[in-house]
């Protein structure tokens, strides 16, 4: 394969096809890995870093995220290889080196230079939703959720101002008194959920496979929406598919316990559903703040949510029937990525964009992602490998135009 060093770090393998003709497409897993949180490396069972395999298991941070798919992926090519295949349209295989901060030196500059060349990609396969088991109510066969579309994201600053002076004497109203009210509306009154577009397609898709109440609701959205919206409210995940969500992350203030500070300022995290755009989501700040004491400033890196890529195409088709042999008896559907992903850098030049892990996960599993104990099981790391080499190999078969 030719391989480019893109932006010193980054690295972009092309496997020529024998078809010209056919678009090319794009399989993208980032080197780049979260560090471990400060003072939490003792909770590890083993050293975070070491790749030590044990129980199983291959235990390392980054196993989960990006490491095993970027592994995997080129275990299978290069099995590809000694078997002599011949991909029929061009496989790009992209890894960027700053996912995890944004990705504008790395997979942004991926995008640009394969622009600059002309390319256009039927799709484009990045990390994103898994294979989990139990974690669904009402489900009991593993889920393979593939996402067709990842949500925007956005970090206004909110900031407050007021003369600064001593505990003893404190005014009325302080900077840090009024900032709390906003961000405390902000998340006491958040963007309503919506049930439509991404989510109602995944939910009617599944709800056949579903048992007891879980299939009644889901079956019966047009009857029991406002039933079924209230009971995703009340968990971390659903809600985050089903709404713009807004996390406070970020506040400073004040440097002397008797001194009441002039200046207080906070940063509040919203990722932006379909559908939302960051427009409406600045303007749901003010109203709901309704304080003109209280400025509001975008701030840092920003993108809109992502166009929803359709489920009906062959791309997509051809991820279903993979995972369908490499892991039988998994429902699929499409779902929505809450995370973003280096994949939105291929917008402009790709067809289709597909965010699927074919990593496995039950629910105590979840708590590893960018968490302590991060692994992955040996025998679910081959399952990625062959996912991988047969996906390389049917997309050669059905000739994608």
């Amino acid at each position: 394969m030719k391989r480019e060093t893109v932006a010193n770090y980054s690295l972009l393998y092309s496997w020529e096809g024998t078809d010209p003709n056919t678009k090319p497409i794009m399989l993208m897993a980032h080197q780049y890995v979260v560090p471990i949180a400060a003072g939490t490396e003792k909770d590890w069972s083993v050293e975070p870093f070491a790749g030590t395999v044990k129980d199983g298991y291959i235990w390392r941070r980054g196993s989960w995220d990006d490491k095993g798919n970027l592994f995997s992926i080129m275990e299978a090519i290069e099995l590809l290889i000694a078997q002599g295949f011949k991909p029929t349209q061009t496989i790009y295989v992209a890894s960027g080196h700053d996912e995890e901060s944004g990705g504008e030196r790395g997979g942004a500059k991926i995008a640009e230079l394969l622009a600059s060349r002309r390319v256009k990609l039927d799709f484009v396969m990045d990390e994103g939703m898994l294979i989990t088991e139990g974690v669904m109510n009402g489900l009991e066969k593993p889920v393979a959720l593939i996402g067709v579309a990842e949500k925007g994201i956005m970090t206004p600053s909110l900031a407050t101002h007021d003369e600064p002076g001593h505990s003893s004497m404190p005014p009325r109203e302080t900077a840090i008194g009024m900032l709390s009210d906003a961000l405390s509306r902000l998340e006491e009154n958040q963007m309503p959920t919506e049930i439509d577009g991404v989510a109602e397609e995944m939910f009617n898709t599944l709800a056949p496979e579903m048992k007891g109440a879980s299939r009644i609701f889901l079956s019966n959205l047009w009857l029991v929406k406002p039933l079924v919206k209230k009971e995703l409210e009340k968990s971390k995940s659903s809600n985050a598919f089903t709404r713009t969500t807004t996390a406070l992350t970020v506040f400073n203030s004040g440097n002397k316990v008797n001194v009441v500070p002039a200046h207080a300022e906070a940063f509040v995290n919203f990722r932006l559903l379909p559908g939302d755009t960051q427009a409406e989501v600045i303007r749901h700040t003010h109203d709901v703040i309704n304080n003109p004491a209280v400025k509001v400033n975008r701030v840092g890196k920003a993108s809109e949510a992502s166009p929803i890529s359709a489920s009906s195409s062959a791309s997509y088709r051809l991820m279903s029937s993979t995972i369908r042999e490499i892991f039988p008896g998994t429902v699929m559907a499409p779902g929505l990525m809450v995370a973003a992903t280096d994949s939105r850098y291929m917008q402009p030049i790709a067809d289709h964009i597909y965010r699927f892990s074919p990593v496995r996960a039950k629910e105590a599993d979840l708590s590893r992602f960018h968490g302590t104990n991060e692994r992955i099981s040996i025998r679910n790391y081959s399952e990625m490998i062959a996912f991988y080499h047969r996906l390389m190999t049917a997309a050669s078969q059905s000739r994608l135009p």
